[in-house]
């Protein structure tokens, strides 16, 4: 009886206990599914991973910003900006020609401008630390010009004191130099009409010079101021063919100025026949009161024809020197200079009795002039100067 009982009983108590145990599995998988606490934690872990995986990333672009704009403050100047705490020689560097444009360092354009001193041993006291200085901070000038007459009275090539005479034109390029300046060094002959008279002096004193000079970046040549009568092209063209060579064995790739014709007016000579040398440019000169649309046409033309242009010299009055100023001609050339971003010299830093001259005759200053310490020219020029100021 008792093994029926069992034999009855013990299926059906497995049955149960088989029941219970599908019922409990299937509790814990519903408790399980209910609470995935360990999936959401892995998924903070990989969330926060990505989160400073992303600000990692946005971090290091940040930081190659910085660095980027650290290479541009540090390279300001190589990238061809102005840098306003160097001089104006430090920003551009050695210049040189290409095309008909004079250009820096970088290859950007650049245009010298200031003015000429007068005969440097007519009026050496001008030739004068504190007188660049001012020209330069004041009136923004960032080159200047020491002219030595060559056949005039006491002038290199009749008579003049030679020492005394490099002496000045040396001075000129140190103070220069030490202000960051351009300097311009001009054989100023002018009674002598061809170059070629004082040829070989001419060669002995740019071959003294450009040897002094060869390693400095901002010293300029001008080898003939203004040619006439018989200094013709072809006369020029002989000069320069022997002067030339001797300044490039000392300094192969300074700027060079030749002067042209007729008072370095005929700069189609050169534009329809140049020279066979590099970093040349031809002079020209005007007097606005004399010389009107006719010369700034030929100008212009040479320049289209691409020919470089350098006014090493102009004034505002008449050919002279002296006669009235004619401003609405002195604009004109101001236009087509500033729209050709042409390099200009102005004529004269002197307070001798003549209209060109920019200090008036009374005045002894050799810097700090006032509005009436200044003649005509030397007002329009201070104004034409100052408006050019942090370009």
């Amino acid at each position: 009886m008792k093994r029926k009982l069992l034999k009855v009983l013990l299926p059906m108590f497995l049955t149960v206990m088989l029941v219970l145990s599908i019922v409990a599995c299937g509790r814990e998988a519903k408790a399980t599914e209910n609470n995935p606490s360990d999936t959401i934690v892995g998924a903070d872990v990989d969330t926060n991973d990505s989160d400073d995986s992303k600000n990692s990333d946005d971090n290091t672009d940040s930081d190659k910003t910085d660095e980027d704009n650290n290479d541009e403050d540090d390279n300001i100047d190589g990238t061809g900006e102005y840098d306003p705490n160097k001089t104006f020689v430090e920003n551009h560097g050695a210049l040189k020609v290409d095309g008909a444009n004079l250009v820096d360092k970088n290859g950007n354009k650049v245009q010298l401008y200031g003015m000429s001193t007068h005969g440097i041993a007519w009026f050496p006291d001008y030739v004068n630390y504190d007188t660049f200085k001012y020209l330069r901070d004041e009136w923004g000038n960032n080159c200047i010009r020491l002219a030595m007459y060559t056949e005039e009275y006491a002038g290199y090539t009749s008579g003049g004191d030679k020492n005394k005479l490099k002496e000045l034109v040396s001075n000129g390029v140190d103070y220069a130099t030490d202000l960051g300046m351009y300097v311009i060094i001009d054989w100023h002959i002018l009674n002598d009409q061809t170059p070629m008279r004082h040829k070989d002096e001419a060669k002995d004193f740019f071959d003294e010079m450009s040897k002094k000079y060869k390693d400095y970046d901002n010293v300029i040549y001008e080898i003939c101021n203004e040619p006439n009568g018989q200094g013709t092209w072809d006369e020029i063209t002989r000069y320069a063919n022997e002067v030339i060579p001797v300044i490039r064995a000392n300094d192969p790739d300074a700027i060079i100025l030749v002067g042209t014709p007729t008072w370095s007016q005929e700069v189609d000579k050169p534009a329809a026949s140049p020279l066979n040398f590099d970093n040349v440019m031809y002079v020209l000169h005007f007097y606005a009161a004399t010389h009107t649309d006719w010369l700034r046409q030929r100008m212009q033309e040479a320049i289209n024809a691409g020919t470089p242009i350098f006014i090493s010299e102009f004034g505002l009055c008449e050919a002279s020197g002296n006669g009235a100023i004619n401003k609405g001609e002195s604009d004109k050339w101001k236009k087509i200079i500033e729209d050709n971003n042409i390099s200009f010299m102005c004529w004269n830093l002197a307070n001798k009795d003549e209209t060109s001259s920019i200090i008036k005759s009374g005045c002894n200053k050799l810097s700090g002039w006032s509005d009436n310490e200044l003649k005509e020219e030397g007002l329009y020029m201070k104004d034409w100067f100052k408006s050019k100021m942090g370009n």
